[in-house]
């Protein structure tokens, strides 16, 4: 009897000890998975803090307009904490003017699977937006993203799409030149047939140039090759040259002043690159500011803090006269006191 109760004892015993030892390899497994998810959440952490945002750049063409505003995002990324090597990486690509570039490089940054991606000008904006309907695309210098088929409305945009809008004051410009040449009747505008805002630009000066007693003589280009030929089309018919914010007449300015200025014909343009560039005069927007601002849209989306659909379209609110007194002189023209 007493060795079946030592027995019975022992085999209680055997039982208790196998218990503490289960539970304690719970506890100590339990503490290692705690352990893992804790070291897990660090890691994670730690590569959230140092994972460089990757913001990929289409430019449509270089020309002053343009650059500036590509030069106002990075410095407005640079002032709330975004710089290009250290937290960012910038890839920036120029299309140099080539829509089927835009379709390339569209795809490229795509593929890259980019953070956001910046598209600077209509058709360099329409070429992201037909390739990606899940990356953020911040745009700038597009006159009406509306017109364009970027967004649904320019006041909520409702897909991956917002940004700047360029729009300049056409109304007032017209009304400068009135100022500037009180006595000119027929009025040249100029401008790219197969872009968008620049049709859309055009329509409202030539509605501008009507009301004023003025008629328009229609010049319009296709492709950077005719823009000599037909600037020099409107010589002897037109007593002023008109253009609205156009890319492809933005670039040819040069050539466009130097037609014009030869035959005493001056030129009222859309923004200020284009009168440092031979233009008389412009009443526009400054494409640093407007680049800036773009940035202050990027990094709210890059915070988290709001959506591309939510955002409206965001515009310049100053304007500034600017005015190439060097081509007044070449033109022979005296200007009003209050715009020396």
């Amino acid at each position: 009897m007493m060795l079946a109760y030592f027995l019975k004892r022992r085999r209680k015993g055997q039982y208790f000890m196998k218990k503490r030892i289960s539970l304690l390899l719970i506890v100590i497994l339990a503490i290692s998975l705690l352990a893992g998810c804790e070291s897990a959440k660090e890691t994670s952490s730690k590569k959230d803090k140092n994972k460089v945002t990757k913001i990929g750049i289409i430019q449509l063409t270089q020309h002053v307009a343009l650059d500036a505003a590509y030069k106002g995002f990075v410095a407005g990324l640079k002032d709330a904490g975004y710089e290009d090597g250290k937290n960012i990486k910038l890839d920036f690509n120029n299309a140099q003017g080539d829509q089927s570039n835009c379709t390339t490089i569209a795809q490229k940054l795509v593929n890259d699977k980019d953070d956001l991606i910046l598209a600077i000008a209509t058709p360099a904006a329409q070429s992201c937006a037909s390739k990606t309907k899940d990356i953020p695309i911040l745009i700038t210098a597009v006159t009406d993203p509306k017109t364009s088929g970027l967004v649904k409305t320019n006041e909520k945009p409702g897909n991956n799409v917002t940004g700047t809008s360029d729009l300049t004051p056409v109304k007032e410009q017209i009304a400068l030149l009135k100022k500037i040449l009180p006595n000119a009747k027929k009025v040249g505008v100029l401008y790219c047939s197969s872009e968008d805002n620049s049709i859309f630009q055009a329509d409202i000066a030539k509605k501008e140039i009507q009301a004023n007693g003025m008629e328009v003589v229609e010049a319009t280009v296709s492709n950077t090759n005719e823009i000599a030929s037909v600037t020099q089309s409107l010589v002897g018919k037109v007593d002023v040259i008109y253009t609205p914010t156009d890319n492809m007449i933005a670039q040819g300015m040069p050539n466009i002043a130097k037609i014009a200025t030869a035959s005493k014909i001056p030129c009222i343009v859309g923004e200020e690159g284009m009168v440092k560039n031979g233009g008389l005069a412009t009443y526009g927007i400054d494409y640093y500011k407007l680049g800036k601002q773009t940035a202050a849209m990027a990094v709210k989306i890059l915070k988290g803090e709001a959506k591309p659909e939510d955002m409206s379209i965001e515009y310049l609110k100053d304007c500034t006269l600017k005015v190439n007194e060097k081509a007044a002189k070449e033109l022979g023209i005296t200007l009003p006191k209050d715009l020396k």
